[in-house]
């Protein structure tokens, strides 16, 4: 029988692997359609514990767990919250089981702005913490959430420039109010849900990174004294609504018309744009989640159609969003890494010939 030939070989090996890259990259990205009827739901976040998303509600004291599958299912209803109640920011509070989120009614007044936290497990509520108002002359609004490691919460205020923070016993202060953060005012056309601080994340290493809508800057706050300073100021982030980090620390953040990648070299002493995805406007996305494997997704919750009392929507999505840039660098790596691999089996073949033809001398 004649011995197969290096070239076939290398044929055989090259032609499985465009193959597998070829159906590794041509996945169609995740897409969940749900129905809830006027839901509108304006915030978004992972529990990986159950291996689904939560959404809120601009309209319903609600909180819908939804599957990868599109089943979507209430799986809290809190009738002790004002009729007219928007549930804004989510976040799961992983170490101790429970899920935040952020409350706001505009009328009747007084406003209520409040951090609700729910146990997991058994779905009541634990708590329901008054956020106090800094008696000036605008209307607070409960928006953004980041939950550290002790259980400490963080809750921007998008309509007046300031953190507060509420532990995890429910006590609540004004936590980080910089005058960095009141260098553009917000204007009497800026409705809450596009100015002001919005999104927040939680990094490990101590500290938050805020967006601020209506200037397209992110901030880094230190978690303990709220002490703040500007690490990026992109024009295109302006209207930046939700924001979450994957786990390379890449930080993800998105607008109703686009979402971008950010990443940093220097631990956030400074922030870089290397990567943005244009989204539909009518679909109006407010909140991004890092969800199984990894996997980036946006909320298409029609908020707009919501804010204007546009009634009657059924269906909202989930959509995964992949970086092109990171596809292509990904293909590069692979190309790489297989190419490594052939230059070691190929010098592992000439190592055994070589081993083979000197034993078939001492034979000999």
């Amino acid at each position: 029988m004649a011995p197969i030939k290096p070239s076939a070989i290398f044929f055989f090996f090259f032609f499985f692997f465009q193959l597998f890259l070829s159906l590794t990259l041509a996945r169609k990205p995740h897409q969940i359609d749900f129905r809830s009827p006027n839901l509108y739901p304006e915030g978004l976040v992972w529990d990986s514990s159950a291996q689904h998303f939560i959404v809120g509600s601009l309209h319903h004291r609600t909180l819908v767990s939804v599957s990868d599958a599109g089943v979507a299912e209430n799986l809290i209803h809190d009738p002790d919250l004002p009729e007219n109640v928007s549930i804004l920011g989510l976040a799961i509070d992983s170490i101790n089981n429970r899920l935040l989120a952020a409350v706001h009614a505009a009328a009747p007044l007084p406003e209520f702005n409040a951090l609700a936290a729910y146990d997991l497990r058994s779905r009541r509520r634990i708590s329901l913490t008054s956020l106090p108002s800094s008696n000036s002359n605008r209307r607070p609004v409960a928006n953004g959430i980041a939950v550290d490691f002790k259980g400490n919460a963080f809750v921007t205020n998008s309509a007046e420039n300031f953190i507060w923070k509420v532990d995890k016993h429910g006590s609540a202060s004004i936590f980080s109010k910089s005058a960095s953060y009141s260098s553009h005012p917000i204007t009497a056309n800026e409705v809450y849900s596009s100015s002001g601080l919005n999104g927040a994340v939680y990094v490990s290493k101590g500290y938050l990174l805020v967006v601020q809508s209506n200037t397209g800057k992110m901030y880094k706050v230190d978690a303990d004294d709220g002490t703040a300073r500007l690490v990026l100021l992109n024009e295109d982030l302006k209207g930046a609504d939700g924001i979450a980090m994957r786990r390379d620390g890449v930080v993800l953040v998105v607008s109703y018309r686009k979402l971008w990648f950010l990443k940093s070299q220097d631990s956030w002493g400074e922030g870089v744009v290397y990567d943005g995805i244009d989204l539909d406007e009518e679909k109006f996305a407010t909140a991004v989640a890092v969800g199984g494997e990894g996997r980036v997704y946006v909320l298409n919750g029609y908020v707009k159609e919501g804010l204007n009392g546009n009634l009657g929507r059924e269906r909202f999505g989930i959509e995964e969003m992949r970086s092109t840039k990171e596809s292509e660098e990904e293909r590069v790596w692979i190309y790489v890494l297989v190419g490594f691999g052939l230059v070691y089996f190929l010098f592992w073949r000439f190592q055994m010939k070589q081993l083979i033809g000197n034993m078939d001398k001492k034979t000999s």
